[in-house]
């Protein structure tokens, strides 16, 4: 098994490119064959695996998660830091803290148009703790 942490500052609400850090993860391991596991550590942003060439795609997932829980909406009790608080915890629960990805000749196995991303529910900037594992 081999760990590492990551810290990221996102500028807000957004999306923030992990691949090519969690690959080079990846090769410090010396792992050829094997699995990597990318867990986030808070449920006011997640991880996804997107398409990672036309930044269209991220723009719409922004404006389809933007319809399906604004911001305000009336419905959530809890807005402790703000009318984007609780919008960004149903988001967060909505897609995935944590994403395992198979390692294939010392490298993470996505798909030619896939990237893996931070994405950042919050509109202010964030401090965000990743751990990435790879064992094989």
């Amino acid at each position: 098994m081999f760990q590492e942490s990551l810290t990221l500052l996102t500028q807000g609400r957004g999306f923030y490119v992990l691949t090519q850090r969690v690959q080079s993860i990846v090769q410090r391991s010396g792992v050829e064959a094997g699995m990597v596991n990318v867990f986030l550590h808070h449920s006011s942003a997640s991880l996804i695996i997107s398409e990672n060439a036309d930044p269209a795609v991220r723009r719409d997932l922004n404006a389809f998660m933007a319809r399906l829980v604004p911001d305000g909406d009336k419905l959530f009790e809890h807005s402790a830091e703000g009318p984007d608080d609780m919008p960004a915890h149903v988001r967060s629960v909505l897609t995935c803290a944590s994403i395992s990805l198979p390692v294939l000749r010392g490298r993470c196995a996505l798909g030619t148009w896939q990237g893996l991303y931070l994405w950042e529910h919050r509109r202010q900037e964030h401090q965000r703790q990743v751990t990435v594992s790879v064992w094989g």
